[in-house]
């Protein structure tokens, strides 16, 4: 991506670190700005209308969160997630969430529930339309804090967070490759219904297979976009991809049925 030819124009005196980290993480979520692009300090100020030092604590900030990597030599880059990288992040994700849903279930009101009605209804018709991948994974990340929000868990909360900000522009791609959106919308469904319920065990028992699942075979579309890279170049294909796309294709057959 060109930062030097983007459409927007200049941040308005806030917090310039904050606004200018807010901007990138939403580009990059999005994959407005794709892996492997380099983050330069210089086109970024000229772009926002700022100067350099807002946004070199605006990278570093990105940088802790996971959403970039500071590369000696190179500057900030968008690191790519390889398989073994998604499975680490859902495992977190697995492990992390159910917790804070239990602590919130029994808090959750009436209202918290119609919103989260309401976002999952955009959702469902954002999923509906292909040009609208990017709301997608903000969508998906909307739905789920609306239900961990009684927890009181701030740092718990703040690491799912940016667990979630490392892996968001990849529920869009889990969606999109794997063909889960009807499985998704269904287990959201599901989620929020137990919540109402106050159905503690049910619903965190279901969260985990949620995010368990999606993880799986988004890790799986991730080998198999691979294997098709490796075979479009010529190269030979490794039996470990073959095993995992044969694993995908199962999966698929048995979500269709």
């Amino acid at each position: 991506m060109d930062l030097e030819a983007a459409s927007d124009l200049a941040i308005p005196r806030q917090s310039l670190t904050s606004a200018v980290a807010d901007k990138l993480r939403e580009q990059i979520i999005r994959g407005e700005i794709p892996e492997g692009a380099q983050l330069r300090q210089d086109a970024i100020a000229s772009q926002y209308h700022v100067s350099r030092i807002p946004v070199r604590e605006a990278l570093r900030q990105l940088d802790a969160e996971g959403l970039i990597a500071i590369v000696p030599n190179r500057g900030a880059v968008v690191p790519a997630l390889s398989p073994d990288d998604v499975e680490e992040l859902f495992s977190i994700r697995t492990l992390l969430e159910p917790e804070v849903l239990k602590l919130s279930i029994p808090l959750l009101t009436e209202e918290d529930f119609s919103e989260a009605d309401f976002v999952l209804r955009k959702y469902v018709s954002e999923l509906r339309r292909e040009d609208h991948l990017s709301a997608w994974g903000r969508l998906n990340w909307k739905f789920h804090s609306i239900l961990y929000s009684r927890a009181n868990q701030p740092r718990f909360m703040a690491i799912i967070r940016n667990v979630n900000n490392s892996g968001e522009r990849y529920t869009r791609l889990q969606l999109y490759l794997t063909h889960g959106i009807k499985r998704a919308n269904e287990e959201h469904h599901q989620i929020l219904d137990l919540c109402r319920k106050r159905n503690v065990p049910a619903a965190c028992r279901l969260l985990r297979q949620h995010i368990r699942y999606a993880g799986e075979s988004l890790r799986q579309a991730l080998e198999q976009k691979r294997m098709a890279a490796q075979i479009d170049s010529g190269a030979p294909k490794p039996e470990a991809l073959t095993n995992s796309l044969n694993r995908y294709d199962r999966g698929r057959n048995r979500e269709a049925r």
